[in-house]
């Protein structure tokens, strides 16, 4: 079999770059070992939001009341709820293949090796198949971090993948790791009843992040119920016939049903040929350039298995970039410094930019806006008050350094700070733009109105 792109792995950063190189006139395979859509369509970012929204559909329900609504007692049926998420991942998935049959990209399936340059064996349980490419993108994603001490069982210690699919609510979990993953299961399983405890090695949680961000979300989870246990190592975890017991480096153990392991990402980096080809790696991700070349001619990568990945929407733009590349297209280059993370519990996260930590550490002179929901019209109307926006800018040219929010709605907010940074817009443009009344959006405006000194709300 030859080709002109294959591409090793078909998550948000494998598929997307095996249907741009086809549409850009190249002949181009993609292998995958499991399920088209990789993590995120399967076992991550898109069945995690269904599970959300059922839980905040929990939430909601419970404070019916408040709206002058009276609803019997909240029932979970949990294996249902599973099941919900699994049905729109597998939409998903099928959408994939679609996608592939429309724009001619050959779907294979197996276990890809890089032998040599322009060179891949594919095996599965049909044998070995020798495949010829003039162009080879590595994007076989990552998995659950894991430790000596903390290693799952797949069973009462487990990982985002074994969570997501398990039909059996925990009674208690403990979940180490106040990361995304983390604080969104964590948000989850409190919400359908669930006791939560959170341990976290740092004293914040969603360490990533603006500390008055986090901070908001952990005073609102701690409300809602969870337990924190921050600034806190973990020794070990240890299954047992009652569950699992998880010993902090003080000797303090907890005891629950099940550990979550949320303490980052290793890349899939072993066993792909790599190394034999000489391909540069550091602590096992793939060093790529601003194209997602790597030292090796003809070899490419994209996603979370590079040192550039971490989230899909990145891997996805990579996978544009590298397919343009590869085809000798000059489209603009992944903006690494305007990256959006978000973060699907609520409250929700979601920022852009320099955190006012990192713009004090690098000298960087900036002023700082911020602005309540609590003084926000539709938040107060929509019953989610808590939380803020909050806006770094540059004092002399009014440039958005960073942006910051946190509230119900803060995923879906962010893009607009994206967008400005990506168009050169200043603090006149966010000013002089109307934003509809009443509307959580609002609260950008005035955030930026307060940084400059021209709120008349706050």
């Amino acid at each position: 079999m030859e080709f002109d792109v294959v591409v090793i792995g078909a998550g948000p950063g494998g598929y997307p770059a095996a249907i741009r190189a086809s549409q850009l006139g190249l002949k181009t395979a993609c292998i995958e070992r499991e399920k088209l859509g990789g993590v995120c369509l399967n076992w991550g970012c898109i069945p995690s939001k269904a599970l959300l929204k059922t839980a905040e559909l929990a939430h909601k329900i419970r404070k019916a009341e408040s709206f002058g609504l009276t609803a019997g007692e909240l029932g979970v049926n949990y294996d249902k709820v599973i099941a919900r998420s699994r049905k729109v991942s597998k939409r998903f998935e099928r959408g994939v293949a679609s996608l592939f049959k429309k724009y001619g990209v050959t779907s294979l399936s197996g276990t890809a090796t890089i032998t040599a340059p322009g060179r891949v064996s594919m095996s599965n349980s049909d044998g070995t198949t020798e495949i010829a490419a003039k162009h080879i993108v590595v994007a076989t994603g990552a998995r659950a971090r894991t430790f000596p001490g903390i290693e799952p069982d797949g069973s009462k210690i487990v990982t985002y993948r074994e969570a997501i699919v398990s039909t059996e609510q925990p009674a208690s979990v403990t979940v180490l790791g106040a990361g995304a993953i983390g604080m969104e299961f964590a948000y989850f399983w409190n919400a359908l009843g669930t006791k939560v405890t959170v341990v976290e090695g740092l004293d914040e949680v969603l360490p990533v992040e603006d500390s008055e961000v986090a901070a908001v979300v952990h005073k609102q989870m701690k409300k809602s119920g969870i337990r924190f246990e921050l600034g806190r190592f973990v020794k070990e975890v240890k299954a047992d016939d009652e569950g699992t017991l998880t010993v902090l480096q003080d000797g303090t153990e907890i005891r629950a049903d099940q550990t979550l392991v949320a303490l980052g990402i290793s890349p899939n980096t072993s066993g792909v040929g790599l190394q034999e080809l000489g391909i540069k790696l550091d602590r096992g991700f793939i060093v790529i350039d601003d194209d997602c070349r790597t030292n090796v001619p003809g070899v490419w990568a994209v996603g979370d298995c590079t040192t550039r990945g971490g989230l899909a929407h990145t891997a996805t733009r990579q996978g544009h970039v590298c397919a343009d590349r590869i085809a000798g297209h000059d489209s603009p280059a992944v903006p690494y410094d305007n990256i959006p993370s978000a973060t699907y519990c609520q409250p929700q996260v979601a920022s852009v930019g320099l955190t006012e930590e990192q713009a004090k550490k690098a000298g960087v002179a900036y002023k700082a806006g911020r602005f309540p929901f609590l003084a926000n019209g539709k938040a107060q109307g929509a019953g989610h008050p808590e939380g803020m926006v909050k806006v770094l800018v540059d004092p002399q040219y009014g440039e958005i350094l960073g942006a910051h929010i946190v509230g119900s709605d803060a995923t879906e907010m962010i893009a607009e700070f994206v967008l400005a940074r990506a168009s050169e817009s200043t603090t006149d443009e966010l000013l002089y733009a109307i934003h509809a009344h009443p509307t959580h959006s609002e609260a950008m405006y005035e955030a930026v109105a307060v940084a400059m000194g021209e709120s008349v709300h706050f």
